[in-house]
């Protein structure tokens, strides 16, 4: 049906004259009452009548504006939804990231972006398999902060940051006062990890099979703060991102293993277009790390545990 249409008749219901529709739509009486009588023909009965100079809802009439006036409004939100969403200054930024992300990379880059484009909106989605992207051809992600460099001619990927890894040790360990390791200086050691579909899980595994070790997992903890948690508890070492200590019962240090980091990076399919508001976040977020140098953005001093919430399964 003809939408324009539907908004004629909607307002000569409410009492509108035709004349007064005209005028306001800037089309002729006649052209107006031709659209409504293709209405009428097009549902199959007499929507309007006439009353004196008047028109007004017959009962079948009466009885369509109520669904006209629901379909127009739930129209008219959907106009306003897609306005909002192309409008680079007030739309919706759909951002999957690597949980690891969330306490320095992740709100940094908002509050920076935010500062300046007030009224745009983020969706965050936290990854719960890291070694698989959360952006498809056909899904709603429009951007992913990732320390997982995908393959492939549909994801694109820019490098954001380096990030060095650490050895976290329990504050009064021996070692705890080095100024840098090496794996193989803990070689016997308990050791903490994430679950298998982290990434940081898989660099760790990477890592010690380069240097020859089999580490003895103590346990496996659900998240970052859980395994400086259980490093503070003094369960074991861990090797963790480069950040700030949070917590004076643990202490870490620099690994100097060779490959002792991990590239983070913005991934963004290169088979759909993005909207205005998310190509101002990849401006942004790609301007950042420009203006950072060769390294790219600086984990230090942005994050690092706060808590030491989650979950662990013993080994």
């Amino acid at each position: 049906m003809d939408t324009q249409a539907l908004r004629w008749f909607q307002q000569v219901a409410d009492g509108v004259s035709v004349t007064d529709v005209s005028a306001g739509e800037r089309v002729s009486q006649s052209g107006v009452s031709r659209a409504l009588a293709r209405l009428e023909a097009e549902v199959g009965t007499p929507l309007l009548r006439r009353s004196g100079r008047s028109l007004r809802p017959t009962r079948a009439g009466a009885a369509f504006k109520r669904h006209v006036d629901a379909a127009l409004h739930a129209l008219d939100d959907g106009l306003a939804a897609v306005e909002q969403a192309v409008d680079p200054g007030a739309g919706t930024v759909v951002l999957a990231f690597q949980a690891s992300l969330g306490a320095w990379l992740v709100p940094d880059l908002l509050a920076g972006f935010r500062a300046r484009h007030p009224r745009v909106g983020f969706e965050l989605r936290p990854a719960r398999d890291e070694l698989t992207t959360s952006l498809t051809a056909r899904g709603d992600v429009d951007l992913e902060l990732t320390a997982l460099r995908p393959v492939g001619p549909a994801l694109r990927w820019r490098r954001l940051a380096r990030q060095p890894l650490r050895l976290a040790l329990p504050a009064a360990h021996r070692l705890a006062r080095r100024d840098a390791l090496t794996l193989a200086d803990v070689a016997g050691e308990p050791f903490l990890v994430l679950p298998p579909t982290s990434l940081l899980r898989r660099r760790t595994d990477e890592l010690s099979a380069a240097a020859g070790l089999a580490p003895a997992v103590a346990f496996e903890c659900g998240d970052l703060p859980s395994l400086h948690g259980f490093v503070a508890a003094g369960l074991g070492v861990a090797v963790v991102p480069d950040g700030p200590e949070q917590d004076p019962a643990v202490r870490t240090v620099p690994l100097t293993d060779a490959g002792a980091h991990r590239d983070v990076g913005v991934v963004w399919s290169s088979e759909r277009r993005l909207l205005p508001a998310a190509e101002r976040f990849l401006a942004h977020v790609t301007e950042r790390a420009e203006r950072e140098g060769p390294r790219g953005l600086d984990p230090g001093g942005r994050g690092g545990p706060r808590s030491r919430g989650g979950d662990a399964t013993q080994r």
